[in-house]
């Protein structure tokens, strides 16, 4: 027997109905590829360039560069008229001179700006027109200036209210202001502003008319009072050991001043705070107290045979930055004034110094000691003791004498050498020195020497010099200066300097 299958007849309905949905699909997505790859291709047309559809101004710009398209809406910006009519007459301007800005070159990016992303390209090619607008700024304050010089100068201005302070009655005082013609410009920085963008010229009307002072005679009044106020109440800083350090109306009224603004639309008081913080630094310097070290001539057993110098304990300011914060903040109206200075102890030192043992005899040349050169160089502080019982001068490196001690003439009775600690502050090498100040020629007292040499003053007109004129040493004959040998006094003149420390004492 033969089986024969035959393939030739009706394919079954069922099966007739399943395939018609997959070839539809086929054909929709050949259709789906043919139409993107036609529109991708077609947009690659427009890489660097504006999409179809894009419009600036109302123009088609499609197919044109960022630089065609920046020359067009420069092109643009630059035809525009504005016509602003004040007080009946016309005034013509172009948007530069009302302050607009027309950034053609930014304009162009943005109209050929897009994301390059596929389906967002197909998107862009497709969806029609995309208008983009000019970018334009407004200088609103250029605006204004444009409407105040539409004023004729035949016209009185507003005059702004002033503070002011009278030095002879120590007062401040409003001026008042004065109403003038002018003009509201804010209507018309909202028209340009608002029609700038269009860059179409366009017409403004601006009033002229009677309008009050920006600063008013009322704000200078309240500005017064404030002022009032911070001087009358009291300001004062409480110091160490009691003492107030008071801050008088006076010096108040120096620190403060008043002025418009930049805009000069209203007044501002100001505080000078670098003044009041160097006053407040100054009040700290005067009262503060450098440690002072003593100084003890002991003998060669350690006990004391002298003091040469008592000790003196200094005293430092430690908050004088915080209480110039809170004056600065007090004369600004914003709080009282409740400082107070804070101050700690610097404790001051007892240096033991050696006892001179004698008076040194001069050598060949006259000043200069033999050293050991085995003994170690002496470290610390230069400082000269005039001892004005014993009639010497002694140089001293921290407690090491190093010169001296040398026989000196000193002051008087009637001219007494000054006691105390110094410094020296003066030197020359020739003085000539006189008392004419004091008594005129020919008086017993008065004297006239020439050519002094090795001068060093430490405390007004005392100080150490040489004494030519003198064969000997060692009592008191002087008008008060420390008179010495003159190669003694070149000796102290060249080891000693400016700010070398002075000890003068019984």
């Amino acid at each position: 027997m033969t089986h024969v299958t035959d393939t030739g007849g009706p394919v079954p309905a069922d099966r007739g109905r399943k395939r018609l949905p997959l070839v539809v699909l086929a054909i929709i997505a050949i259709i789906a590829v043919l139409l993107t790859g036609g529109a991708l291709a077609y947009a690659k047309q427009f890489d660097g360039k504006a999409l179809p559809g894009t419009t600036v101004l109302g123009q088609d710009v499609s197919g044109k560069t960022p630089e065609e398209i920046a020359q067009l809406v420069a092109q643009r910006g630059e035809d525009v008229t504005v016509t602003v009519t004040a007080d009946g007459a016309e005034h013509q301007a172009t948007l530069a001179e009302l302050g607009v800005t027309v950034d053609a070159a930014a304009t162009g990016q943005a109209a050929v700006a897009r994301d390059d992303s596929f389906p967002d390209v197909i998107a862009a090619t497709w969806s029609g027109e995309h208008p983009v607008d000019p970018v334009v700024s407004v200088d609103e304050t250029a605006v204004a200036a444009f409407a105040n010089s539409l004023v004729p100068e035949d016209r009185a201005e507003p005059v702004d209210a002033q503070v002011v302070f009278d030095e002879d009655a120590q007062t401040w005082n409003a001026v008042p202001g004065e109403n003038g013609q002018g003009v509201d410009p804010q209507a018309m920085v909202e028209t340009v502003t608002q029609k700038a963008a269009s860059l179409e010229s366009f017409t403004v009307e601006q009033p002229i008319e009677e309008i009050a002072p920006a600063i008013t005679t009322e704000e200078a009044e309240g500005v017064v009072g404030t002022i009032a106020g911070v001087l009358e109440q009291p300001m004062s800083i409480n110091g160490p050991e009691g003492k107030t350090y008071e801050v008088s109306a006076e010096r108040r009224n120096s620190w403060l001043s008043v002025a418009p603004d930049e805009a000069g639309q209203t007044l501002v008081l100001s505080v000078d705070e670098e003044a009041v913080r160097e006053w407040v630094a100054a009040r700290a310097d005067e009262d503060s107290v450098k440690p002072k070290d003593g100084i003890e001539q002991v003998d060669e057993a350690g006990e004391v045979v002298k003091v040469v110098s008592e000790k003196r304990d200094g005293l430092e300011f430690t908050n004088v930055d915080a209480v110039a914060d809170e004056l600065i903040a007090s004369l600004k109206g914003s709080s009282p004034l409740e400082a107070a200075f804070e101050t700690k102890t610097v404790e001051a030192k007892v240096e033991k110094v050696k006892a001179p043992e004698k008076e040194e005899e001069e050598t060949e040349e006259g000043t200069d000691e033999a050293a050991d050169p085995a003994a170690p160089a002496p470290t610390g502080e230069k400082w000269i003791d005039v001892d004005l019982s014993a009639k010497t001068v002694t140089a001293y490196v921290g407690s090491t004498p190093v010169w001296g001690p040398r026989k000196m003439v000193d002051g008087k009775p009637g001219y007494e050498t000054v006691t105390g600690s110094f410094e020296i502050y003066l030197r020359y090498d020739r003085q000539d020195m006189t008392n004419a100040n004091y008594y005129p020629e020919g008086h017993p007292k008065y004297y006239y020497t020439p050519d002094v040499p090795w001068v060093q003053y430490f405390h007004n007109g005392y100080g150490f010099h040489g004494a030519p004129w003198r064969s000997s040493f060692g009592y008191s004959g002087s008008h008060g200066c420390i008179n010495m040998p003159v190669s003694e006094a070149k000796w102290l003149y060249d080891w000693a300097s400016m700010g070398t420390r002075v000890e003068v004492h019984y």
